[in-house]
């Protein structure tokens, strides 16, 4: 495999800004090669919540893009080696097919295999509040493997815009792929909180 590929699966969820922001990210690292499914329910989302031209940036950003309901398509094979996948943002529906394994689309069918085969499988699992159902679908596909990231912002780094937001996510959300490249997140720095502490306390 010359490049590290990743899937990207948009499902239906609000949060489509973070799909398109993951894809830039990785569509910016050479040694990257990006498979995307789009879901329908996505499109309609990607329209509504970024505009008319998201879904076609979307899919020029990609390098390989893939119909949700193609399940012979090569991502559905474990044959076809991957680096990861990330589902972003990650419906309710569609954690409960992941965690049920109810393979009927690409997206699901896709990240089945990154389970079966120990791949990581980041979903960015977007609710709330969160009934019972919810959080044992969440502990279901934990212990099967994947890495729960529910879109929760970081504050810390004191972020100006909702951009830096979706920014910052969709960094940590690539980073936790685990691709042999430098982190895109910025780290936390306790030298900084203290010296804010400090400055809360009326210290030095």
């Amino acid at each position: 495999m010359s490049k590290e590929r990743v899937v990207i699966g948009v499902s239906g969820a609000s949060g489509a800004a973070l799909a398109l922001r993951i894809i830039e990210r990785l569509a910016a690292l050479p040694s990257v090669e990006t498979h995307l499914i789009v879901s329908n329910a996505a499109r309609r989302t990607l329209l509504y919540e970024v505009g008319p031209d998201a879904l076609h940036r979307l899919l020029t950003l990609a390098d390989r893009n893939h119909q949700a309901d193609d399940i012979g398509a090569a991502v559905a094979s474990g044959s076809f080696r991957t680096s990861g996948m990330i589902v972003a943002p990650c419906s309710m529906r569609t954690l409960a097919a992941i965690a049920g394994g109810l393979a009927d689309n690409l997206i699901v069918r896709a990240a089945d295999v990154h389970l079966k085969e120990r791949r990581r499988l980041v979903l960015m699992a977007r609710e709330t509040p969160l009934h019972l159902g919810h959080l044992r679908n969440m502990t279901a596909v934990t212990e099967m493997g994947a890495i729960v990231m529910p879109p929760v912002p970081a504050f810390y780094h004191k972020p100006q815009s909702v951009e830096e937001i979706i920014d910052h996510l969709a960094a940590r959300a690539v980073d936790l792929v685990g691709l042999p490249v430098a982190a895109l997140a910025a780290e936390w720095d306790p030298h900084s909180h203290r010296q804010y502490t400090a400055a809360m306390k009326g210290g030095p």
